[in-house]
């Protein structure tokens, strides 16, 4: 074999240096280049040795495409890297960010902040398997995940084939006033202290490939930050460059259980299965794109049954008994609650979903009103108010008062019999705050042991069924 770089029995480091002795600048230049799906085309890959292929948020072959079509796509994009001048394959990546949610019937996992409740590290690692093997189904090597601000943590290292990405270095969890792509304000000792284990875990691992932050540090672009980068990334820190009922076992785990019963010693959960009559309620409860959250199916989300999966109410009507009455109103009327008996009500409320900048909001109240929706509800049946959202919200004190159990379920993603699972009492509560849940936004940013810490629940709070018992 003429070309050392061709021979699959010749060492790596020879390969790797016959290779780019044979390249030529262009050719380097290509390499280092990753194009948006849209815009690539078979000829440019060819033509100046394209490195590497992005499908951004909602960019497929076509809408509701399937594992197998998009391997076709990735199939066509390779056969064009192959007949450029030195053949070099092609990396076509994604943001697989909580399954491999831009593919059509894809299993859909609870976002990083309900896996950060879960305080499971062997399901989170369990389910970057799953993902792994689902992206390679799809002809795809290269996701752009996880994302490890302090907030969450890295679940796959880069396995089955498939190619991590750590992201986003460094601080972007700490920028002022939470907005994507702002500015942390942070000593270098803080911003290593606070920022930095998650990547040190990464890099221990074996990841991949780390993506640096769209934000800056101290008025500083991270894209544009030597010090960072280089002396700390690369030197310092040493940087080198089956599933649906595993989705359901993390809804089950990263629910957090904030109230349960308006006295102690009277707990309202679990729920009766065989209750005579529930309503269920909310602009959440049955639509399993806002149960989803952003990065499925498009880059920011949509409403609507995007996706295969279940909804909660599709959860609760699975779940109940065959003589219990089960009736779905949205928007709930007083009117159309008198006289009707309800055994107890269950109200979904939340965010919609969103995406980096989409979700930057400087009010974090319940949205679609929320808080109405639960309090017209509560004010005439005992009721369980289940919060979708990727953040803490703001919970005022009357609406808590009004509840008689509240549960935090984060965007759990397409299995909503996880949450049937729980609060029917199949399964206990285990989930606990990944975050502290402020009382009110003027105590923003609030972390915990500071001087002036006074939280509505503290980080690590999650209550059980069993009153004997707390997980905090």
């Amino acid at each position: 074999m003429d070309c050392v770089y061709k021979n699959p029995n010749a060492p790596i480091e020879d390969r790797v240096k016959d290779l780019l002795s044979r390249m030529t600048l262009q050719e380097k230049i290509g390499q280092m280049t990753q194009i948006e799906r849209r815009v690539a085309d078979p000829s440019a890959l060819k033509d100046f040795s394209i490195g590497s292929i992005l499908s951004a948020g909602g960019s497929g072959p076509f809408e509701n495409a399937l594992s197998s079509d998009w391997a076709d796509m990735v199939d066509r994009f390779q056969q064009a890297a192959l007949e450029s001048r030195l053949g070099i394959p092609l990396i076509y990546g994604i943001d697989a960010v909580h399954g491999n949610n831009s593919v059509y019937g894809a299993t859909i996992f609870p976002h990083n902040v309900g896996l950060g409740a879960t305080r499971d590290a062997d399901l989170a690692q369990r389910i970057g398997t799953a993902t792994a093997l689902e992206v390679r189904a799809s002809g795809i090597q290269y996701t752009f995940a996880p994302c490890v601000t302090v907030k969450g943590y890295p679940f796959v290292a880069g396995r089955n084939n498939v190619i991590a990405c750590a992201k986003h270095f460094v601080g972007d969890g700490g920028t002022e006033k939470g907005i994507n792509e702002g500015n942390t304000i942070l000593s270098y000792d803080d911003l290593e202290r606070i920022h930095m284990a998650p990547y040190l875990d990464c890099i221990s691992q074996g990841v991949s490939t780390i993506m640096a932050s769209f934000s800056s540090w101290n008025g500083r672009k991270l894209h544009a930050d030597h010090f960072l980068l280089t002396e700390i990334l690369k030197d310092k820190l040493g940087f080198k460059e089956l599933h649906r009922e595993l989705a359901r076992e993390a809804v089950r785990k990263s629910l957090v259980l904030l109230k349960n019963g308006k006295n102690p010693e009277n707990p309202f959960l679990p729920l009766d299965k065989n209750a005579k009559r529930i309503l269920v309620a909310g602009t959440h409860a049955d639509d399993l794109g806002y149960q989803c959250g952003g990065w499925t199916g498009t880059w920011h989300g949509c409403s609507g049954r995007i996706t295969i999966g279940t909804t909660i109410l599709d959860a609760i009507r699975e779940a109940v008994g065959d003589k219990t009455e089960v009736i779905y109103d949205q928007y709930p009327s007083p009117d159309s609650l008198a006289g009707k008996n309800f055994s107890f009500a269950i109200v979904v409320v939340g965010e919609p979903p969103y995406a980096e900048t989409l979700g930057d909001n400087a009010e974090l109240v319940i949205p679609f009103n929320g808080s109405d929706i639960i309090s017209s509800v509560a004010d005439k049946i005992p009721t369980l108010a289940i919060l979708i959202s990727g953040r803490p919200l703001v919970l005022e004190p009357w609406l808590l008062e009004k509840v008689d159990a509240l549960v935090a379920a984060w965007f759990p993603g397409s299995e909503g019999g996880g949450v049937t699972d729980v609060v029917f009492g199949d399964f206990e509560f285990e989930g606990r705050l990944p975050m502290t849940w402020f009382r009110s936004i003027n105590q923003l940013p609030m972390n915990a042991g500071h001087n002036s810490y006074d939280p509505l629940f503290p980080l690590g709070f999650g209550l059980t069924c069993n009153k004997e018992k707390s997980v905090e």
